[in-house]
C-alpha cells in the first residue's frame, strides 16, 4: 500500500471529513489509525501497518529518555477510527485542535502514510519549501 496525491476536502462542525477514494483504496479494512504528526498535522496510518510499526516501538528500552518521549507523545494521541459506507470519518476533537483543522482539510499521501492538515497550514508549509 502506497498513500500518494494531495487532496481538498471539507470538515463538518463535527469534525466529519469524507476520505478520498484513493486513499480508503490502500487502507486494508474500514478503519485506520491516526496520531499527532511531527508538525503541524495528523498523521494516519493503515491499521496493521500501524500495529506492526507500534509493535517494533515496544522493543526500545525505557531507560532511553528521548525513546520514551516519542513514544508518550505518540501512543497518548493514537486513535483508531472508524470510516462508514460513505466513506467519511470523524476526527476527534482533541487532535483536530492539535493540527489546528478548521473546515477545509488538506489530506497528503507520503508513501507509507497520510497526513490530514488544515488548508491554511498546508498552503503556508508549501510557500516556505518554495523559499528555501
Amino acid at each position: 500500500m502506497v498513500f500518494y496525491g494531495e487532496y481538498e476536502v471539507s470538515m463538518t462542525s463535527g469534525g466529519r471529513v469524507a476520505l478520498p477514494k484513493r486513499i480508503r483504496e490502500a487502507l486494508s479494512g474500514t478503519e485506520f489509525v491516526v496520531s499527532k504528526g511531527f508538525t503541524n498535522c495528523l498523521a494516519g496510518y493503515d491499521k496493521k501497518d500501524w500495529e506492526k510499526r507500534a509493535s517494533e516501538l515496544l522493543n526500545v528500552s525505557l531507560l532511553d529518555k528521548e525513546h520514551i518521549e516519542k513514544r508518550r507523545m505518540l501512543f497518548s494521541s493514537t486513535t483508531y477510527i472508524p470510516i462508514d459506507d460513505q466513506g467519511r470519518a470523524v476526527l476527534p476533537k482533541n487532535l483536530r485542535q492539535f493540527a489546528a483543522i478548521e473546515s477545509k482539510v488538506i489530506i497528503v499521501g507520503v508513501g507509507d502514510h497520510f497526513e490530514l492538515w488544515d488548508k491554511s497550514a498546508w498552503e503556508q508549509y508549501i510557500n516556505s519549501l518554495d523559499k528555501e
